[in-house]
């Protein structure tokens, strides 16, 4: 195996790809997880390879971080033809490189060389080449979904924080995205409980010499190495140090997100935030929510965003304040103006992402939180909902029609919506994008009569089940396939995104009628009149040739 200096002057300065491929196998099965140094090495013949795979893989760190430049200037020479064929094989040599450094990077977290790949491949991920790139952001996404400890993840977001802050937020929005891969559920939000709970605690020298005797130190002693070793036998992390881990990597994620709102506001980058955000929003501090809280009004109101961005804003306010943040005495009403201004804008065709979004802010805005809702707002909210089912697609009207269902759980008094007789003063006016003034008890619920003759059968079912009060027991009740699921549950069970009909549609039924067609009450009659019909179509023969020739001799 060729080294670096040993490269001829055709070369690039790297081995070849199959030596590259080699190498990465031969360090995934080392059987410590680790590059073993020169003299630790005992069998001559295992002695080349592992030489090899150290040099290869140092070799290979100095190849992937050196590619863009190398390729910047090789793209900005005259070049010939020759040299055009060389940079093309540089090229695909660094693509075999980088899928090598990938497969260590999730195969061998604990390799002693993993935080040098790591600082490898984190520039890779804004690669021109989108090849390149997408293979690192799919290794590191991977990564962050498979780390259970939090390690690995947090000396990659490091790596991310830096890159994005030299690079002055010029990324890729990818870069970004796969931070929403971190797994980093709820165990932030138990840390203080968890910090007040009773621990184990081994006891010190002088408290061992104080209280117990010699023998019982010695016993004391022993048992204490031998609950060690299991600790460590059965590699259990302490959940002390795991929730350590998270909270710092999750503070240099915010990091990233809260820098971008303040000096990039117009970056490529800020779907991306808005959309991290919301997936972190439940573990986001208090201490940052009226800054967050005053951005993101401001973000909404410039009218810079896009529906689904504002969207990402709204749900990001209302999963803190129905988490946490429960504890706030905020009315966020700007933010129900605006979702309730945006319904009628949203896609009705097959790109119903959106409709995922709109869901989850409506079980936080009017589900989780109808103790601070009032009834205007919420039925206002049903009446646009119903609007909007009538020309989405099935998957979505069914979602929809569930968040009503939940809704009207939720607020009985919604039931006035079913009744034609005029509540209070005024019309409705449905052009009015603000809920509590749009007289929205002044209306009915006549989108559910047209929903009933819909060409998909659950949305007919809902139709009906709404029509009704919807019940919870009774003929007008839904069936506990469909009452036991979320609206965002029935929305992806119901998906129509392979072209087909979910559920798929039944064959027609058969044509064939009886021949007799009514039944008789009397069981001997009708017995009687079949006997009669079979008898009539087996013996009777109708000779139409004998009567045609009589009158033929007649005229003549």
């Amino acid at each position: 195996m060729p080294s670096g200096e040993e490269a001829g002057p055709g070369d690039s300065g790297v081995v070849s790809p199959i030596s590259g491929a080699e190498v990465a196998e031969v360090v995934k099965k080392l059987p410590s997880g680790r590059a073993p140094g020169v003299d630790e090495i005992c069998q001559s013949s295992f002695r080349p390879w592992v030489l090899g795979g150290c040099v290869m893989v140092d070799m290979t760190l100095r190849h992937c971080v050196d590619i863009r430049g190398s390729a910047a200037g090789l793209a900005e020479r005259k070049k010939k033809r020759s040299q055009a064929v060389g940079f093309r094989s540089y090229r695909g040599l660094a693509q075999v490189a980088v899928r090598c450094l990938c497969e260590l990077l999730l195969a061998l977290p604990h390799f002693n060389f993993h935080n040098n790949i790591i600082v490898a491949l984190v520039p890779l991920m804004n690669d021109p080449d989108r090849q390149v790139s997408g293979a690192c952001c799919d290794a590191f996404r991977k990564l962050f979904q498979q780390d259970k400890e939090g390690g690995a993840s947090l000396a990659a977001v490091r790596v991310i924080s830096g890159l994005v802050k030299s690079l002055n937020y010029n990324v890729r929005p990818e870069v970004l995205r796969t931070l929403l891969s971190l797994r980093i559920k709820e165990v932030q939000m138990k840390k203080d409980i968890e910090d007040t709970a009773p621990k184990k605690k081994f006891m010190n020298y002088k408290e061992k010499k104080k209280n117990l005797s010699r023998m019982q130190r010695k016993w004391k002693k022993a048992e204490e190495k031998l609950e060690k070793e299991l600790l460590e036998a059965e590699a259990s992390e302490s959940k002390e140090k795991k929730i350590k881990l998270h909270t710092e990597t999750l503070n240099i994620v915010f990091l990233i997100y809260f820098r971008i709102l303040k000096k990039a506001q117009k970056s490529v980058l800020l779907p991306a935030v808005l959309e991290g955000l919301a997936n972190f929003a439940h573990l986001i501090n208090l201490e940052f929510f009226d800054d967050l809280l005053n951005v993101l009004q401001n973000l909404i109101q410039s009218g810079d965003l896009s529906n689904r961005e504002s969207l990402h804003c709204i749900q990001t306010v209302f999963t803190i304040l129905s988490g946490q943040g429960d504890v706030l005495n905020i009315d966020p009403l700007n933010f129900y103006s605006q979702l309730y201004r945006m319904l009628p804008r949203l896609h009705a065709g097959a790109p119903s992402d959106d409709i995922i979004i709109v869901l989850r802010c409506l079980d936080a805005m009017l589900t989780r939180r109808k103790k601070q809702v009032t009834l205007q707002r919420a039925m206002a909210f049903v009446k646009r909902l119903s609007m909007l089912s009538l020309h989405v697609l099935p998957n979505a009207s069914v979602g929809i029609l569930a968040a009503s269902r939940a809704a009207m759980h939720a607020f009985p008094k919604c039931d006035f919506l079913l009744d034609n007789e005029v509540q209070g003063s005024g019309f409705y006016l449905p052009e009015l994008d603000k809920p509590e003034h749009c007289n929205a008890q002044n209306t009915a619920l006549w989108e559910l009569h047209t929903l009933q003759r819909h060409y998909h059968p659950v949305v007919q079912r809902l139709a009906v089940h709404l029509s009704q009060g919807a019940p919870s027991e009774g003929s007008g009740s839904l069936s506990v396939e469909l009452s036991r699921r979320s609206p965002l549950e029935l929305f992806n069970d119901y998906s129509v995104a392979d072209m087909t009909f979910n559920p798929p549609v039944a064959p027609p039924g058969s044509k064939k009628k009886d021949r007799f067609g009514v039944t008789l009450l009397d069981a001997e009659l009708q017995r009687r009149a079949e006997s009669a019909l079979t008898a009539v179509t087996e013996e009777t023969e109708l000779d139409f040739t004998a009567t045609h020739t009589a009158l033929t001799h007649t005229q003549y």
